[in-house]
């Protein structure tokens, strides 16, 4: 019979034991569709979907307007990625986001006006170069070009930002600016630009990723 009190104390451990382990279930707020070129709930300082569709839309209309471009005889060949184009803002940013919409959009509005070359893809074509002339697969359809193509234009650019705090009030404001360049890959001729300019201020800042 004197076991009986050690027993219950056991119980009651493992019963509290197992409240402090207990996971709440609580029903949460499911996940909703956006419009990515409006402002969404989650918004701070920094470069956001709204203002990546805005800018590249507004450089894509640029360039299609300037005639060395989009009018030239001959189609150039142009390189768009985010290989030199820099980010040096204060905002967490993947530039890539920025240079892939541009080019997509340029390369099916364009219409055959300019040619894209895919430089990020170089070592993809390359590969299957080699196992072409190899022998290790058929020669496919189209006819074998003497080199990959190369570049007459390619994009350049940079991201800064200038940030100021208010330490009384905790509002943070930001000033982003993005340079859009074309750049002439035998003279280094500068054939277009293009900029984005927009300041925000919000209580808080937010976490981008």
């Amino acid at each position: 019979m004197r076991r009986l009190p050690a027993l219950a104390s056991v119980i009651a451990a493992g019963l509290a034991l197992s409240a402090c382990q207990s996971v709440d279930n609580t029903e949460g707020r499911s996940s909703v569709y956006i419009d990515p070129g409006s402002v969404g709930a989650v918004k701070g300082v920094g470069i956001e979907s709204q203002d990546i569709i805005g800018m590249t839309d507004q450089m894509m209309r640029d360039m299609l307007s300037q005639p060395k471009l989009a009018n030239a005889q001959v189609p150039p060949n142009v390189i768009i990625d985010s290989e030199y184009f820099h980010n040096e803002s204060s905002s967490r940013l993947n530039k890539n986001s920025i240079t892939d919409r541009l080019r997509v959009g340029l390369n099916r509005a364009a219409a055959g006006r300019m040619q894209f070359v895919g430089r990020h893809y170089a070592d993809m074509v390359t590969k299957e170069r080699e196992l072409k002339r190899q022998g290790v697969v058929d020669k496919a359809t189209q006819p074998a070009a003497r080199a990959p193509k190369g570049g007459d234009y390619r994009l350049g650019g940079r991201i800064t930002s200038l940030d100021a705090r208010d330490p009384k009030s905790g509002m943070m404001q930001r000033y982003n600016q993005i340079v859009f360049e074309m750049v002439d890959l035998e003279t280094s001729e500068i054939v277009w630009s293009g900029i984005y300019e927009f300041a925000k201020a919000a209580q808080d800042d937010i976490i981008y990723r």
